[in-house]
């Protein structure tokens, strides 16, 4: 293992700079933030680590990228900003989320609770769920896989074409893999920075997505078959588990934060480093680095402590009984566990960053 370390003053520098105009721009923030974002520089600091690399698979190591601090960040003339009228976040579902109707909407509930306080001051609303024949994208079975796969580039285009006036970006969630193109294997997402437009799959994010027997194989296409989108009615979608639902997490606002404008972190270890495979994804932690942060907070105006307790709020179970929340539809009465299990260390972390900022 390599770890990926950083002098102070280096970091110092990426997240203050040394241009005097951000300097006070800096020096103006609530004395209780700066404490917190100057974690970033300090040696004994431990709420912030630093980048470690397993492999020569890891993304820093495979796709070399020039670094961006905060003042790349802000000077940035392509960057996109919520404006006063267009503050609002959309998701877009695109096929079915959970194996029963309830079990869908409620994740998709939690995923939009969870945007919303991590993009704490813009709205987040839900689009009407609609099925892949929506879209009119162009799908295949995956040769290695032998799963259903839909077009990345295609959904982008639909997405573009439904973006409400008042959106900042829409970005759709499906439980279906992506391709992009022919000849690539798979994505996990695409977006387009300059449409304010993403596309992200969990599929890959189920337990079982890997294993012989995952339910979602097919064996092959009927001749004809590549319009006929009733390939996709009932089509198999994984347990949400806590796990997924952290994995899912992670992926939407890591995606969206692209379209704010930032780049793979290469300072700490962040939400915003690049991820080659799962097991990389999985070791991304799901908080800001201080440099990260301080961004977003420029983009869209937070009070950092306001946003750490929605946070706090929003990977807590909101149930009345520890892990059930009771729940009526027309398929009767179920109990859907909020699965949180998995946001435990995350919960401390933050309650760890509320003390450092309040004391």
């Amino acid at each position: 293992m390599e770890t990926v370390r950083h002098s102070e003053h280096t970091l110092k520098t990426a997240l203050i700079s040394e241009n005097p105009r951000l300097v006070s721009q800096y020096e103006k923030l609530d004395a209780g933030e700066r404490r917190l974002l100057n974690e970033a520089f300090k040696p004994d600091h431990d709420l912030f680590g630093p980048i470690t690399l397993h492999s020569q698979l890891d993304w820093i190591i495979s796709h070399p990228e020039a670094p961006q601090d905060f003042e790349q960040f802000f000077s940035d003339p392509y960057r996109k900003a919520p404006s006063p009228d267009k503050r609002s976040i959309y998701i877009q579902c695109i096929g079915s989320l959970g194996n029963t109707r309830i079990i869908s909407e409620e994740y998709i509930k939690w995923l939009k609770g969870y945007c919303e306080a991590f993009f704490y001051g813009l709205t987040v609303k839900l689009l009407e769920p609609v099925p892949v024949s929506a879209t009119r994208c162009s799908f295949r079975v995956n040769d290695n896989t032998q799963n259903l796969q839909i077009h990345a580039g295609h959904i982008l285009k639909f997405l573009k074409k439904k973006k409400p006036e008042d959106a900042f970006c829409i970005v759709g969630i499906t439980m279906i893999d992506l391709y992009p193109r022919d000849s690539w294997n798979f994505v996990f997402g695409q977006a387009s920075l300059t449409d304010g437009v993403g596309i992200f799959s969990f599929a890959r994010y189920g337990s079982d997505f890997y294993s012989s027997r995952y339910e979602g194989r097919v064996s092959k296409l009927q001749k004809g078959s590549s319009s006929d989108y009733a390939v996709f009615d009932n089509y198999y979608t994984p347990q949400v588990t806590s796990v997924l639902l952290l994995r899912s997490c992670k992926t939407l606002t890591h995606e969206i934060g692209h379209i704010f404008g930032l780049r793979h972190c290469q300072w700490l270890a962040c939400l915003m480093q690049g991820s080659n495979h799962l097991e990389e994804a999985d070791r991304r932690p799901l908080n800001l680095c201080p440099i990260c942060l301080r961004k977003l907070q420029c983009a869209i105006g937070f009070n950092i402590i306001e946003r750490y307790k929605a946070l706090v709020g929003g990977v807590e179970d909101e149930s009345d009984s520890p892990g059930v929340s009771t729940k009526r539809s027309r398929e009767g009465t179920v109990d859907l566990p909020k699965p949180v299990d998995a946001f435990k260390e995350w919960n401390e972390w933050i309650i760890k960053c509320l003390a450092v900022v309040q004391k």
